[in-house]
């Protein structure tokens, strides 16, 4: 059964937050060190949501197997036409086209939004899963910085990834 993807609601905070608390507690995609709580979570989709930018989640067989939001790349108003993507699979779903759905409905709703560039930030170089749905998505490797984060005791390279959204950087936006 393919996932159903739609706006999130307060109603899947606990299990994004759930979610989240796995990839800050077990993983490296995310360099935060302590798994915020469902309050913070819900704050944190407020003010994404209450910016403009779309927030999603996936269910499959009647459960949140996925979630992924846009956010703002940098804070000065020169970039507000790009945006940085997240996109967090739950255990147990990974490689069953969760990321990929959500990814798609993402980039057209950053689209319709009028962005025009969708920057990933990925959290180890060694993310194989995560390049390749980008690539498959139309993003381009742009670069990595070696030893930019460090999380679990290790120092971690972060790779940068980009796509253009709609007319991208070929016509100027207003």
């Amino acid at each position: 059964m393919p996932a159903l993807v739609r706006a999130a609601t307060e109603a899947d905070i606990d299990a994004i937050t759930a979610i989240y608390a796995a990839e800050v507690r077990d993983f490296v995609n995310t360099y935060e060190y302590d798994a915020p709580g469902t309050e913070e979570m819900l704050r944190r989709m407020h003010a994404i949501v209450a910016d403009g930018y779309p927030y999603l989640v996936a269910e499959a067989d009647g459960q949140l197997a996925g979630y992924a939001y846009a956010s703002s790349f940098r804070s000065r108003i020169g970039y507000r036409f790009t945006v940085e993507n997240s996109v967090y699979v739950a255990a147990g779903w990974q490689g069953r086209g969760i990321g990929s759905a959500l990814l798609d409905r993402l980039i057209v709703e950053c689209e319709a939004r009028g962005f025009r560039q969708m920057v990933a930030v990925i959290g180890e170089a060694t993310n194989a899963a995560s390049i390749r749905l980008h690539e498959r998505h139309g993003f381009r490797h742009i670069g990595t910085f070696p030893g930019i984060g460090l999380k679990h005791g290790r120092w971690l390279e972060t790779v940068f990834m980009q796509r253009p959204l709609g007319a991208g950087a070929v016509t100027p936006s207003g």
